[in-house]
């Protein structure tokens, strides 16, 4: 590697490089080598940090896995309808079950953060671990094909996709919430994002979520206003069943 590319990561705050050890460890993590290192380091580089950053190959990531996945529960599941399995593969996808495969990497300890997602714990967030898959995947894509890129993502997804199953359980809180009061003709709920706060590139949405069902005004907040949207949704859904 040339010493320009040898660019330094955050372990947690501590200073580390890249070097054979370390890149062995992450690739072992990951389960793939790459030929060209510098995909692996641009994957894993935030735009908060200097250099190269991660957003293209986390658009061409997300696209490749969202098909991957597609692709194997419609062969996977051949009597299930669209309904079902758009629900499967949004479950699949979801940020959140990123960011879990991300920990599974211990990938928050070799991302390239700027200083200030250093102090605010960048490393862990769900929404900058997600990012990391997909830009990862997109570099697996770039660094040698779409075969390979599709068995690397299958390993990673075996285990969900062994026990994954149609039905009401890939329905969303927001999905679930409106289904529960259209069957029972309440008004549905109406969502408002009351505050909005961070830069543009890491911001947290707060949303109030009131329905006629509940008393209580349910606040929740997300790295998107989906995301907090859901969340509210989620609540609601639990003080119904607690009321129950």
């Amino acid at each position: 590697m040339k010493s320009s590319q040898l660019k330094t990561l955050s372990l947690k705050g501590t200073a580390l490089k890249h070097n054979k050890q370390t890149i062995a460890k992450l690739s072992h993590n990951i389960g793939y080598n790459f030929q060209n290192q510098t995909l692996l380091i641009q994957a894993l580089t935030h735009r908060s940090a200097k250099g190269e950053h991660n957003e293209r190959l986390e658009f061409l990531g997300d696209s490749i896995l969202g098909f991957v996945i597609a692709e194997c529960l419609f062969n996977q599941f051949p009597n299930e309808d669209e309904g079902d399995l758009t629900r499967m593969r949004s479950s699949l996808v979801k940020g959140v079950t990123l960011a879990e495969i991300g920990r599974d990497f211990h990938l928050g300890d070799y991302l390239i953060l700027g200083p200030g997602e250093l102090k605010s714990g960048g490393h862990q967030r769900d929404s900058i671990l997600e990012d990391a898959v997909e830009a990862i995947i997109g570099a697996i894509f770039l660094d040698s094909n779409s075969s390979k890129c599709k068995e690397v993502i299958l390993t990673w997804f075996a285990d969900r996709l062994a026990i994954i199953k149609p039905g009401i359980g890939q329905k969303d809180p927001k999905t679930r919430l409106q289904e529960y009061l259209q069957s029972r003709k309440i008004a549905l709920p109406l969502y408002e994002v009351i505050h909005t706060s961070g830069q543009s590139h890491n911001q947290q949405f707060t949303v109030r979520c009131t329905t006629s069902v509940i008393k209580t005004e349910v606040v929740a907040k997300g790295t998107s206003r989906r995301k907090a949207e859901q969340a509210a949704a989620q609540q609601v859904l639990e003080l119904i069943e607690n009321d129950k």
